[in-house]
């Protein structure tokens, strides 16, 4: 109960982020309110997914709908902390888990809907995957410090000669440097092994994802795209089946 519980009171928080961060809002400077009418929420309105079922999805004050995503991020993140305290228990891995997944819940959300991945985000957690390297006692899912580095530079030099070399060729921006940051998270987290997965991955995904969209001609192969929940999905899709990705090519 107890993980549940902090799992919907962080998913709340995450939803702050979500609507204050591309609006360059301080997350914690002031209460949260309707993003419709303005008024502040009481606190008994503003307990995760209880409230929004009572208020059936309605502001008490101007009665108009809430966006349902907010109970979604609050389900999901307890879901996820879920599974996390579930493979592996009261731990050091299962703290730095939970802030992971917590800002890859963020960063979802925010580039799915602004294209955005906000660095304040990326950069810390660039520095707490490379910090957390240093400790030998970790769960041997994460590298060692100087995969951990290497993983980083190669995350994000990867991405970054992609960018350079199609600005080179097409005379425009194919991807954004946001991309480039987060898979530098995923190497600094996950070493540099999980880099090519992941890029692969997330480009199926992608693929898949707007498929049905370029046969109906409603995009065109330069359309822009969030590929930062791509990303996240690849990662995620690579930790689970990790053992077996990596036993096909060794």
């Amino acid at each position: 109960m107890f993980v549940v519980i902090l799992g919907g009171l962080w998913g709340s928080f995450a939803n702050v982020c979500i609507h204050r961060l591309p609006q360059d809002k301080g997350v914690v400077s002031g209460r949260s309110h309707c993003p419709k009418c303005k008024k502040k929420i009481v606190w008994h309105d503003n307990i995760p997914i209880i409230s929004y079922l009572i208020l059936k999805g309605k502001c008490r004050k101007c009665k108009r709908k809430i966006s349902s995503q907010y109970p979604i991020v609050e389900m999901i993140n307890i879901l996820l902390f879920l599974i996390i305290y579930f493979l592996f228990g009261i731990s050091l891995t299962t703290i730095l888990l939970m802030i992971l997944s917590l800002s890859f819940l963020i960063i979802f959300f925010i580039d799915l809907k602004h294209f955005i991945i906000p660095n304040s985000i990326t950069f810390s957690m660039m520095a707490l995957g490379f910090i957390k390297s240093f400790d030998p006692n970790l769960n041997s899912i994460f590298p060692n410090y100087i995969n951990s580095l290497i993983g980083g530079l190669f995350g994000y030099g990867v991405i970054f000669s992609i960018i350079y070399f199609y600005k080179q060729i097409r005379k425009k921006e194919g991807m954004g440097l946001g991309d480039a940051k987060l898979l530098a998270v995923i190497g600094f987290w996950f070493g540099w092994i999980a880099i090519p997965f992941t890029l692969f991955l997330s480009s199926i995904f992608a693929l898949v994802s707007v498929m049905p969209d370029l046969i109906k001609k409603n995009k065109k192969m330069t359309s822009q795209i969030p590929f930062g929940p791509y990303i996240i999905l690849a990662t995620i899709f690579y930790l689970v089946f990790k053992n077996n990705l990596i036993g096909i090519i060794i």
